[in-house]
């Protein structure tokens, strides 16, 4: 049973999908679509969602690592919680037996591919709660040439900064790691 990711509740989730699907139920949306929506400016991207009723998709207020680089792709969303250990130690049993290693915010990185944007809901922690730092920040430009979104913190802005192929929307910067969270799922509805 795959608890962290489950590829059937994406897809019946996502039912309006028109494209075809990754093994994740992730719909695969083209990559000259991606290419299209990097010379949309936000206020017509807001059009169209103003359009068609999604009226409560902008957040603002992030810190921009990149302020000069436009940050689209397809979403792999995240949901880290506040530490419980009852929760935690069923997660980490999940993971260990699905072959993950490191910690579980590197789990999420594991799973992208060309052309993804980690979503990652923290629930606004900065101080401990930096999703990335230029480590897994550059990990993350590797698999993506993106970026990514985290409601919460980043560390290590130096060597962020230095990456010229991503940019990281957050909401600060702090010297500390990640501490006292736990992941919920990959690919599940977040509310950022």
């Amino acid at each position: 049973m795959n608890i962290l990711n489950p590829p059937d509740i994406i897809r019946a989730i996502t039912p309006l999908n028109l494209f075809a699907r990754f093994p994740d139920g992730r719909p695969q949306v083209p990559d000259d679509l991606l290419e299209r929506m990097k010379t949309m400016t936000s206020e017509e991207a807001w059009s169209i969602l103003d359009r068609e009723k999604y009226l409560f998709q902008f957040e603002g207020g992030w810190f921009r690592t990149h302020p000069e680089r436009i940050l689209v792709g397809r979403a792999v969303t995240a949901q880290m919680l506040p530490y419980r250990p009852d929760f935690h130690d069923v997660i980490q049993k999940q993971g260990e037996a699905d072959g993950r290693i490191g910690g579980q915010n590197s789990w999420v990185i594991d799973t992208l591919l060309p052309g993804d944007v980690t979503v990652v809901d923290l629930f606004g922690k900065i101080t401990d709660g930096t999703f990335v730092g230029d480590n897994l920040s550059t990990a993350v430009a590797a698999r993506t040439q993106a970026g990514a979104v985290i409601d919460g913190g980043i560390r290590d802005y130096q060597g962020v900064r230095e990456l010229t192929n991503v940019a990281f929307f957050c909401r600060g910067l702090d010297p500390t790691p990640i501490r006292n969270t736990t992941l919920a799922g990959i690919n599940i509805p977040i509310r950022i």
